[in-house]
């Protein structure tokens, strides 16, 4: 072939191609005298408007945090929380360290104060607003509610949480595998344990056992089939708690606010890397823990929290189980309506 046959086919394929061409990465304007314009990335925050609805669904949140053996994580997964919630945490934890660095290191605070723009506000303060709010109307209401009618309070969460076992699974990116199946029971043996402990009971636990248990307990919040109450309930502390709420206890209180923070960052990070890295096996192990939980919705326990054989009328709490999975179903149902594409891809293997 000759050089200028060459020449030729190459132009026809080039005019015929035009997505061939290289493509330059400076705009018309680059080469040209003048100053430099700057163009602001798009916005991936969530509106202001948006946050009535999140306040709800924080609210549903809270409100199981209330209840002993109800996990917020698994609220929160299935209201479609449970992704966002964990990011906006994660990114809080990052800035909280460079805040301390910036201040030890003395590296100054400019760090601190991009990392803290990065967190998407208009998500997490109305979802946060809405669980303060109910969790604390819910320990003067739910909770004593579940004490004077234990039978049918219990027939409706285990329904409630029987069904949102599905929410994890139709999360993982890919089919189950053996490895699935092996993490899905270590969690329900895992969960089963958990609940099985029996309630202890201190009136007046030291505040390093309350910075201790704030800081196991918090992490209910973002780890589906955990009950952070039912956890306090375990460590005794649960009744305390309430009680520093009433009397407003400032140093109970800070203790166990100050726990729960340093709970959550220091296992935030761990979760939200395994969700973005191995997320099929983790949506695995938190659907055990959410099956392994079922034990403490059992409707017919003792006292101590033995589970017995259904006795009584059976049809109330039949219904009432019924009623909560219907609930499920049909919140299910609203957020696959309206954010039909909330599982990320997996970026890693499990």
């Amino acid at each position: 072939m000759s050089v200028s046959q060459a020449w030729v086919e190459r132009s026809m394929q080039v005019s015929l191609c035009p997505r061939l061409r290289p493509v330059s990465t400076q705009s018309p304007d680059a080469t040209r005298p003048g100053p430099v314009r700057r163009h602001a990335a798009p916005s991936t925050r969530t509106p202001w408007t948006a946050a009535p609805g999140l306040a709800v669904r924080g609210g549903l949140v809270g409100a199981a945090e209330s209840v002993p053996g109800i996990s917020g994580g698994t609220i929160a997964l299935v209201v479609g929380l449970y992704d966002a919630l964990l990011g906006a945490a994660s990114q809080v934890v990052h800035a909280g360290r460079e805040l301390v660095q910036g201040v030890v290191q003395r590296r100054g605070l400019r760090p601190a104060g991009a990392a803290l723009r990065q967190v998407d506000w208009p998500f997490l303060v109305p979802v946060l607003a809405g669980m303060a709010v109910v969790l604390l109307v819910s320990l003067s209401t739910i909770a004593p509610l579940l004490e004077s009618n234990p039978v049918p309070m219990r027939a409706l969460f285990f329904g409630m949480i029987a069904v949102s076992v599905a929410v994890p699974l139709r999360m993982m990116p890919g089919r189950f595998r053996p490895l699935d199946v092996v993490l899905l029971a270590v969690g329900v043996v895992a969960a089963f344990f958990l609940t099985g402990l029996p309630a202890a009971e201190i009136d007046d636990p030291p505040l390093w056992l309350v910075f201790v248990g704030a800081a196991v307990a918090i992490n209910a919040l973002v780890l589906p089939g955990v009950s952070g109450s039912f956890v306090l309930l375990a460590m005794g502390l649960y009744i305390p708690v309430q009680q520093a709420l009433h009397d407003r206890d400032l140093a109970f209180v800070g203790t166990f606010v100050l726990g729960a923070a340093v709970g959550l960052g220091s296992f935030v990070k761990v979760l939200h890397w395994l969700l973005e890295h191995r997320r099929q096996g983790t949506m695995a192990m938190l659907a055990g823990l959410m099956v392994g939980s079922l034990r403490s919705l059992w409707p017919w326990q003792d006292d101590a929290g033995a589970l017995q054989a259904p006795s009584g009328g059976l049809v109330a709490p039949v219904l009432l189980a019924l009623a909560g999975a219907v609930v499920v179903l049909v919140a299910m149902w609203w957020e696959s309506r309206r954010a039909p594409q909330t599982a990320p891809a997996p970026v890693g293997r499990a």
